[in-house]
């Protein structure tokens, strides 16, 4: 019988000292396992004999339940009272009871003119977001909404068209922000029309304006945002233009803003939160993060006084560092490997098996390259994929794969799909892909056993990897014996990741609780708060962090 963790957190934040007492709690939780944090060889030998030899004897939907709390009855308690307190630790990730806290939300299911071109996961992103943020902007009386990492302009388009809001888009990539435009005047030729058959054709439209530019900064966003209020007109810019620079947030103008931004990656999360302190003007901030991995890092990046961790006096009194292979750890989403199939689990620990194995590769034959964390690429759903579909090439036909072949193939793989953030095929520095250039027949395969597919595939896998390393493959590498070394192990390759995966939601909480007490610590004029806004099952990258000022 199987138990799962309790989902309602022992914790609290709602103020800096509770948020610390959580923070501590995590510190002393992680400390002790420290053997996760760096993946090498053998590296499920520093768990406990005793989980070991139990979990390898579990069904794969089982490992799969792990990250998300469930154990069995018949599991040492030792490793119950792991993965249960573990995840008493974990910020709650059901959605949240909105109404409750904003009593004026008014989610809408959007039109089928403003959903064009999103999927079920983006649509349901941008409702409730759209939501939160006009509610939090009425609440401020701000006059316009800044919307950083704006993408294809999604949310920007429904706050300006549905809510009636003034808003600017920022985005780094002129395609995107060529696409925002575009598709903002086919809206914008959809609502005159219909205006003009209701007899209301005299009342203007709000159309979101667009900003091109790199935010580097925290300064770039400062002038981005005063740029925004005192001339709410599209425009581009780059992180040498003198007039933005001397655009400065003086307080002198009376429009104020509002800084929204659905999953901005690595540090621009964190520039927000910090141009919200720094800019008075900037009334509350509406953030909700992801890619832990791009995070600068106090002591492990080349990076200034801006680095994107630790934000809070707090968790740098704490004493954990993360570093890289935390960060890419914190990616790890629950509700992923919960929905997962068993037939795509076994897929992900075969993968997990190949990038350890490719690891050795790397150690004996090219240890200059181990210096750089070494990444390989992510491609385990277009390679289950193909796969299954039979398309690898056999090994005995080519003494060898080229990089022209192996590009050619990462482009069909990308085309396949392009994996989210925080995807579990992310290995111990990432998964790669495989390479090849024909195909075997289905009598072929029929031929061909599991172990020597799994040595067939190895070397394609090795193969492309070298080949995304830019590593020329050596004549006297042998693949197929450090595959054989490896294969007897590959089993418990498995069970240590799911036990590793477990702790990604524990250390994203960290990170956002980091955020949180860095927003607390600032005194009583600022009210903030964590929040999980969306359908976990839908969007697991669901907390937003919501700030105002008093």
């Amino acid at each position: 019988m199987a138990t799962i963790g309790a989902t309602n957190c022992k914790y609290s934040c709602e103020t800096a000292a509770q948020t610390l007492q959580w923070i501590h709690a995590i510190v002393d939780f992680l400390k002790p396992y420290s053997f996760f944090v760096n993946a090498h060889d053998r590296l499920w030998e520093a768990i406990d004999k005793e989980w070991i030899e139990c979990l390898r004897k579990e069904p794969v939907e089982n490992l799969l339940q792990i990250p998300s709390g469930a154990v069995q009855d018949h599991w040492p308690a030792s490793l119950r009272n792991f993965i249960l307190t573990l995840r008493s630790l974990v910020f709650p990730r059901e959605q949240a009871d909105l109404q409750t806290v904003l009593p004026d939300l008014n989610i809408c299911s959007l039109s089928t003119v403003l959903a064009q071109g999103m999927n079920q996961k983006k649509k349901h992103e941008v409702e409730v977001l759209s939501a939160v943020v006009s509610s939090i902007t009425n609440s401020v009386t701000a006059h316009t909404i800044v919307d950083v990492g704006a993408g294809q302009g999604y949310l920007a388009q429904v706050l300006s068209f549905h809510y009636q809001h003034s808003v600017i888009a920022i985005d780094a990539s002129s395609h995107h922000g060529s696409v925002t435009d575009a598709r903002a005047e086919r809206i914008k030729r959809h609502y005159t029309s219909q205006m003009r058959k209701s007899e209301s054709g005299k009342r203007s439209l709000i159309v979101p304006k667009t900003i091109t530019c790199h935010v580097m900064s925290i300064d770039t966003l400062k002038d981005l945002t005063s740029a925004a209020r005192v001339n709410n007109s599209a425009q581009d810019c780059d992180n040498n233009d003198t007039e933005l620079q001397q655009s400065l947030c003086h307080g002198d103008n009376k429009t104020s803003v509002v800084l929204a931004g659905l999953h901005a990656c690595g540090d621009l999360s964190v520039m927000m939160l910090k141009a919200f302190l720094d800019c008075k003007e900037v009334k509350a901030v509406v953030s909700i993060g992801c890619c832990y991995n791009l995070l600068s890092e106090e002591g492990f990046d080349h990076v200034n006084s801006e680095y994107g961790f630790p934000m809070s006096r707090g968790v740098k009194s704490a004493g954990l560092p993360l570093g890289k292979s935390l960060r890419d750890l914190a990616c790890q989403s629950a509700e992923r490997w919960r929905c997962l199939e068993t037939d795509a689990g076994a897929h992900n620990f075969e993968m997990h098996a190949f990038r350890a194995a490719f690891q050795m590769v790397l150690n004996k034959y090219y240890p200059e390259v181990m210096t750089t964390s070494p990444s390989i690429g992510r491609q385990g759903k277009a390679l289950r994929r193909l796969q299954k579909r039979a398309t690898f090439d056999s090994p005995l036909n080519h003494k060898d794969s080229t990089c022209a072949s192996s590009h050619q193939m990462q482009s069909k793989l990308k085309e396949s799909t392009e994996p989210e953030r925080g995807d579990i095929f992310s290995s111990v520095s990432e998964t790669t892909s495989l390479s090849g250039r024909d195909s075997l027949s289905g009598s072929e395969c029929e031929n061909v056993n599991c172990a020597a597919n799994n040595d067939f595939l190895f070397l394609r896998y090795s193969q492309s990897g070298l080949c995304h390393l830019g590593l020329k493959s050596l004549q006297d590498i042998e693949l197929h014996r450090i595959w054989k070394e490896v294969e007897p192990f590959s089993e418990f390759i498995g069970l240590y990741w799911s036990l590793r995966a477990a702790l990604g939601p524990l250390l994203e909480t960290y990170i956002l609780l980091d955020r949180l007490l860095f927003l607390q610590e600032q005194g009583n004029t600022i009210e903030a708060l964590m929040l999980s806004i969306f359908d976990p099952a839908l969007s697991p990258r669901n907390v937003a962090i919501i700030a105002k000022r008093k």
